[in-house]
């Protein structure tokens, strides 16, 4: 893969790790995204239409969709027989951890990515994309946060392209872009070889300093003017990319986040419901008990099945 030469400056160093996963991301992005067309749309207050080389960039994990988008895809593979109980219930923890704490644990993220590559190695990619969309519909459609829905909206409104930045896997990514009418995404890219999945990543996950690599290079390549870019994300891992654009907003920021925001005067966005806008956690007890009882009722008909 030829290097892709940046333009703008970094403000936090990323490892070469972080670099090759992201310029992978940007070819992958670029790779599925059709071409722009059409004038931009009526004139609004923000963001401004008119500016081609405007874009935004929405993080995905709790900002555009409720939880996490791997979990989602793990329902479904194990709906698909295509691992056991025990992976469940591990992806349930991590499920109920993310939405009870409002945070990203770097452990758990790094587990379930390990468990999903054992679980897609040598399968193809067509087949697992296909199953995505099936997945999408199930699980993810109605996870969608609609204040969220209605940010990206305006930006589409405006003449200005937006994509998604996720360390979900980018196949998984895109699918949720197309279905939301958005311009494409950028997401993890798992290696593969004539079309199979040989269970490795290329360079590493798309997380922290890596997202803001991709960006870099997806800016760099569609000549997008970074100070006049919005980004969106709900945690400080997200702080990279957040700083990099001209227009930062934190939505449904975890507590790290929100003081950095206030501390930065970057604009916050918070479309949880009763006190857990406040207090991040509490009402999530609910979504805990169904998703603990979900797990529950799987097990059960696991158990009866054998």
């Amino acid at each position: 893969m030829a290097a892709l030469k940046w333009l703008t400056p970094r403000r936090q160093s990323a490892t070469q790790r972080s670099v090759e996963a992201g310029e992978a991301a940007a070819q992958a992005a670029l790779a599925t995204t059709p071409e722009a067309g059409g004038a931009p749309a009526e004139e609004a207050s923000f963001p401004v239409a008119g500016n081609p080389r405007a874009a935004a960039f929405f993080d995905l994990d709790n900002t555009v969709m409720q939880g996490a988008a791997l979990f989602h895809f793990g329902r479904g593979l194990y709906k698909r027989h295509f691992f056991d109980t025990q992976d469940l219930l591990r992806f349930a923890w991590q499920q109920a951890y993310f939405r009870m704490a409002g945070s990203e644990d770097p452990e758990h993220m790094q587990d379930a990515r390990d468990s999903a590559l054992s679980i897609v190695k040598g399968h193809r990619v067509e087949e697992l994309t296909a199953i995505g969309e099936e997945i999408y519909d199930e699980y993810m459609a109605g996870k969608i946060w609609p204040g969220t829905r209605a940010l990206a909206q305006a930006h589409l409104d405006a003449g200005q392209r937006v994509w998604l930045v996720t360390a979900a896997p980018v196949e998984t990514a895109t699918i949720i872009a197309r279905r939301l009418g958005l311009t494409g995404a950028l997401g993890t890219v798992a290696e593969s070889v004539d079309g199979v999945y040989t269970g490795r990543l290329v360079g590493e996950p798309l997380h922290g300093p890596a997202k803001a690599e991709a960006v870099r290079a997806l800016a760099t390549s569609e000549d997008l003017d970074l100070s006049a870019c919005a980004a969106y994300s709900d945690s400080h891992n997200d702080i990279p990319i957040l700083s990099l654009v001209g227009h930062p907003y934190a939505v449904n920021p975890d507590a790290r986040l929100r003081r950095h925001a206030r501390a930065e005067g970057w604009r916050v966005r918070d479309y949880r419901t009763g006190r857990k806008a406040a207090r991040i956690g509490i009402p999530a007890a609910a979504g805990l008990g169904a998703l603990a009882g979900g797990t529950a009722a799987a097990v059960a008909i696991s158990r009866r099945h054998k």
